[in-house]
């Protein structure tokens, strides 16, 4: 019975890379047209001077950018992990991989995590484990301090992401959604680590008010995940319809783009005093400087990365120097000679910018409500 679980387990997340890889769960929506660089007509920067190091979780990148976790636990993911993982070592990014909960059930899965250290001996890694895997679910317990630990150890990895997907639990027909007890699960974690944690959206944003309650539980970072790039409501919609669960299927479809926009999230989130990682809709190195002015301190990027991984991880690292060269390009035409000058070069309009003045005006309008009623 526990074979045919793994065997289950295994295969959803062959699927997922299929999907996700295909574009199938592709939306708009995440507003970086919106964000506008102010132009420099004369920089006084030389764009070869640009440098665009920065220091993440006390380790330094040669580029502010995270391979965002996305697969493991099947055949293929070997190869695209071993991809991923050499073009970040050449690159000097940053790695992650996906939910280790595969790992965890048949050891036959870890090397498919593993080879991400074997092919980056020197990236900063990141194991993956899931929050709703963290408390009971009606599949049965949540994992362990022991647990998670041993994901860590099994990928020599430099920091946890626990991801945060409700949306996705809600609509995959597996989906284990339960919350009672998570946030005592997470501060628990975050003591028993022994590494950074980083708490990880995968889809429908992260706004101040969570952002400043995972602050207060030990988190080291955030990644906002927000709407944009690929919904997971959608991918695990479309497996839904492929198994006949017309139920399931449409609630992917309603909930497609649900979530708060990317920038609009980073935005909201800036100056906290965590670490921001902007990830959902990047496409390019222009999106990249664009979230990098809004108050990220490295952006993500998944799909096209896959993408690149199936063919060759020489595809892989073109990928990232071309994003590389747009990214100095943005920065050279704003004058900014470090990521961190690039910090409040851009202006907000449209429906980005409404995002932002609503989610501030709603705080405003709580405060002063729980102010009377303090008086």
């Amino acid at each position: 019975m526990r074979a045919a679980g793994d065997r289950a387990l295994s295969a959803r997340k062959a699927e997922h890379l299929k999907l996700a890889a295909s574009g199938a769960g592709e939306i708009g929506g995440a507003g970086w047209a919106d964000v506008h660089l102010i132009h420099t007509a004369i920089p006084q920067v030389e764009l070869d001077d640009i440098d665009l190091r920065t220091v993440f979780l006390g380790r330094r990148l040669k580029l502010p950018l995270l391979i965002s976790g996305m697969t493991g636990g099947h055949r293929t993911a070997t190869r695209v992990n071993a991809a991923l993982a050499a073009a970040a070592e050449i690159c000097g990014c940053a790695m992650g991989v996906g939910s280790q909960r595969a790992a965890l059930r048949s050891n036959d899965l870890a090397g498919t995590y593993t080879v991400a250290r074997k092919s980056g001996p020197h990236v900063l890694l990141l194991a993956n484990i899931g929050l709703p895997q963290l408390v009971p679910q009606k599949a049965g317990p949540g994992l362990t301090a022991a647990d998670v630990r041993r994901v860590i150890t099994m990928l020599q990895a430099d920091a946890l992401a626990v991801h945060l997907n409700y949306l996705q639990e809600c609509v995959q027909p597996e989906g284990q959604p339960r919350t009672q007890g998570a946030l005592r699960a997470l501060r628990a974690i975050v003591k028993a680590a022994g590494v950074p944690v980083i708490a990880k959206e995968t889809g429908s944003g992260i706004t101040r008010p969570t952002a400043l309650r995972l602050r207060a539980l030990g988190v080291a970072a955030i990644d906002i995940g927000g709407r944009g790039g690929t919904s997971f409501a959608l991918v695990e919609g479309q497996r839904a319809h492929r198994q006949g669960d017309t139920t399931r299927a449409r609630l992917g479809e309603v909930f497609a783009e649900w979530g708060v926009p990317t920038p609009a999230a980073v935005a909201d989130c800036a100056r906290i005093g965590l670490p921001l990682v902007a990830t959902g809709g990047i496409r390019s190195g222009l999106d990249g400087a664009k979230a990098l002015a809004l108050g990220a301190s490295l952006v993500g990027v998944a799909r096209p990365l896959l993408q690149a991984a199936l063919i060759s991880e020489a595809a892989v690292v073109d990928w990232l120097r071309q994003f590389e060269l747009e990214l100095r390009v943005a920065m050279f035409l704003c004058d900014a000679r470090s990521v961190r000058d690039l910090r409040g070069r851009a202006v907000v309009t449209g429906v980005t910018a409404e995002w932002i003045r609503q989610l501030r005006r709603r705080r405003a309008i709580a405060s002063s409500a729980r102010r009377q009623l303090d008086g």
